[in-house]
């Protein structure tokens, strides 16, 4: 049985635990995985945006499209859950995505790719009905998993390689919730600088008039109006604008033409930009 490639973004990224993410995710579906660390400031916004990217990649295609499968790990320990954010699971068109359960996350998902509702798994729940239907799982290989934080390491590429065999792995459904009016931040600052912003450009209230949008300067501590513009090409020459970057679905981007907004704006990733009004 041929199974599918696997994409895991993770905010446990040190050599250590990529090497042994990866070794666990290649053993159990025949290929290595392609694992992409995210770090910084704000993981769950880094990782909100890469999601949507990632989905929105197997679009434009022309015909159909060979299923992928999507890890997503990003786990705070907020004290509200007793091991940490549960995971779950969803399926986008063909393709599987397994993610912390995020409305930081997942959010983006429902208001721009109509993802209504995701599979909420128990850690326990899940090993123990493998245990006794599919899985060759003593009592105290359920119980180790069941007790270790580090359930991206020894329980996500199971649950994933479960469900992408079609075993009935027990979950509970949750609607998910869209994204509200509030702040907008910088979500990925790339390699050029550009600081792709957590929204449509169409949504930002002034992006449609000549005057362009304020911007704080952190660096220099004022506020800088921005003008928009349509493209990045249409950007003069070493100033600053707004446009529609290549992220989400015509998310802005904040950009200095021929240099980098993060450096002449002072911004880092999660830092917010705008406040959007109802």
């Amino acid at each position: 049985m041929t199974r599918p490639p696997v994409v895991s973004l993770t905010d446990c990224a040190d050599p250590n635990a990529l090497a042994r993410q990866s070794t666990r995710i290649a053993a159990l579906f025949g290929a290595t995985p392609t694992v992409l660390p995210l770090g910084g400031p704000d993981p769950e916004g880094a990782a909100a945006l890469t999601l949507l990217d990632l989905l929105r990649s197997t679009d434009l295609t022309g015909g159909p499209t060979q299923p992928v499968v999507v890890l997503v790990n990003i786990a705070p320990r907020d004290g509200h859950w007793p091991n940490g954010v549960p995971f779950c699971y969803f399926r986008h068109g063909d393709h599987l995505v397994i993610s912390t359960l995020s409305d930081r996350v997942l959010a983006p998902l429902a208001t721009y790719l109509g993802v209504q509702e995701v599979h909420v798994t128990d850690v326990r729940e899940v090993l123990e009905a493998a245990a006794a239907g599919w899985a060759e799982l003593a009592p105290a290989e359920v119980e180790e998993m069941v007790r270790t934080q580090f359930r991206s390491l020894w329980y996500v590429p199971l649950l994933a390689r479960w469900l992408a065999d079609g075993r009935p792995v027990p979950a509970s459904p949750r609607a998910v919730r869209r994204l509200s009016v509030g702040e907008v931040r910088v979500a990925v600052v790339d390699n050029f600088g550009n600081c792709k912003l957590d929204r449509p450009a169409a949504e930002l209230p002034g992006y449609d008039r000549a005057e362009g949008l304020p911007v704080h300067n952190r660096r220099e501590g004022r506020s800088v109006v921005v003008p928009c513009y349509d493209r990045l090409p249409d950007v003069p020459l070493g100033e600053p604008g707004i446009t529609v970057g290549s992220s989400g679905v015509g998310f802005a981007e904040l950009v200095v033409r021929g240099g980098s907004a993060a450096e002449v704006f002072g911004l880092n990733q999660g830092d917010q930009v705008f406040h959007l009004t109802s």
